[in-house]
């Protein structure tokens, strides 16, 4: 029988010839990665089972990445937890400070999640890793102490959902817009436990940075995991990287599909979306007069090395305007590493933005860029829901880094071509 890409991963990861969706299988896991706010109280559940080890210390990473460096008591008790389960289990993947990075990152730079996977994390944005070829979901805490222990963990096999895009980008669009503008035709529960399949002409020229992204934001559609097929710029991005053999699956050409999407990129500005909502979208010719307080340049969706390129490429030689704080956050040490040595941080520092060291900080409103009743934020962060970055009577508005960057600049919603670009 024909099966997609995920339902192939599936099948070969439960012993199983082919699996159908809407089936429940269990699947042996190639790898798992939980954080500081999931991973304590996984260990904690962990230690109830009463099995003494995990099942293997080579296939579980713990990255502290979204409340450190430690802002106070109550997170640094956390990591506390967390590297004393990581020390005591002997796992060969534990990320503190200095060495972490933001886990979504950090875990592909590192060759950790390779193309054929099934993965889990303690963390709904896990389904980045589909951009690798890999099934990739998050799950509860609970589920990950028993994965911990297994090895394996049971799911039911989503309906896979096919998002064909075609046509060239305009200018300034990115995997970041393609996204948004997916969640703004779908709604935010459009592909409701569903496995966004990414494909096209479009997508095939997308880089690996922007892939990343869009299968980031599928949980923002309601999705189970996003996935796009390997190919030649995959197997690129995984050779001296992969650190288990990758395994390459596609789609077959008459598998079945719950839904197909079609989309022409010729007809897509870059977007921003608006509170409290990712499918919120609007083109950047509708967004109006948009006063900001704070823009945000980082995270699991757009803290790239890609992402910094395009934030400085707008910011050379222009200064932040003086009503806005810009703050922008290396994904990981060695993107904070490559950006200094590219002078991208000089380019941030001469614009009078703040440089921070990996985190997820402001993203979940913990630190770093907390808002303040009625201020607005625009953030190339993946949600926007209510309080989500600190007050709840304050806005954020989800973005592209030249779009944020373009923004900070004019102190208003704005793309790069207000700039002259």
């Amino acid at each position: 029988m024909p099966q997609t890409i995920t339902e192939k991963i599936l099948a070969a990861h439960s012993g199983r010839p082919e699996v159908h969706p809407g089936e429940f299988v269990s699947v042996r896991l190639d790898f798992m990665v939980a954080n500081d706010i999931t991973a304590p109280i996984a260990s904690l559940e962990f230690e109830k089972i009463g099995v003494g080890e995990v099942f293997d210390r080579d296939r579980i990473a713990l990255v502290a990445d979204h409340y450190v460096p430690n802002k106070d008591m109550k997170s640094a008790e956390q990591c506390s937890i967390m590297r004393r389960f990581a020390r005591a289990q002997k796992l060969a993947h534990y990320f503190d400070v200095g060495r972490m990075g933001v886990e979504h990152v950090l875990l592909p730079e590192q060759g950790l999640v390779v193309p054929g996977d099934c993965i889990i994390g303690a963390d709904s944005h896990t389904c980045t890793y589909g951009a690798l070829g890999a099934f990739a979901a998050g799950v509860g805490s609970t589920d990950f102490a028993a994965a911990m222990a297994l090895g394996e963990t049971w799911l039911r096999v989503p309906e896979s959902v096919k998002f064909a895009f075609s046509g060239a980008r305009r200018p300034w669009v990115t995997g970041k817009d393609l996204i948004l503008y997916t969640i703004g035709r779908i709604g935010v529960d459009g592909a409701l436990y569903q496995a966004m399949e990414f494909c096209g002409e479009t997508i095939e020229g997308l880089p690996m940075s922007d892939r990343f992204t869009m299968c980031n934001m599928a949980i923002e559609a309601g999705g189970k995991s996003g996935i796009v097929a390997p190919d030649a710029l995959t197997r690129e991005y995984a050779a001296g990287r992969a650190q288990r053999p990758p395994v390459y699956y596609a789609s077959d050409p008459d598998a079945a599909y719950a839904a197909v999407h079609e989309y022409d990129c010729r007809q897509i500005e870059p977007q921003v979306a608006f509170p409290h909502l990712p499918e919120n979208a609007r083109p950047i010719s509708e967004v109006g007069e948009v006063t900001i307080d704070q823009a945000v340049i980082g995270s699991c969706t757009n803290g790239r090395l890609e992402d910094l390129r395009l934030a400085a490429q707008v910011l050379r030689g222009r200064r932040v305007h003086p009503d806005v704080r810009l703050i922008v956050i290396p994904a990981t040490q060695e993107i904070y590493r490559q950006a200094m040595r590219e002078g991208l941080i000089d380019i941030f520092l001469e614009a009078q933005g703040a440089v921070s060291t990996p985190t997820c900080g402001p993203c979940l409103g913990g630190y770093m860029g907390i808002l303040a009743a009625g201020e607005r934020a625009v953030a190339t962060t993946n949600r926007n829901f209510v309080g989500r970055m600190g007050h709840p009577e304050s806005e954020v508005y989800l973005a592209n880094p030249a779009v944020a960057a373009a923004s900070a600049v004019l102190g208003r919603l704005a793309g790069p071509e207000e700039l002259g670009w």
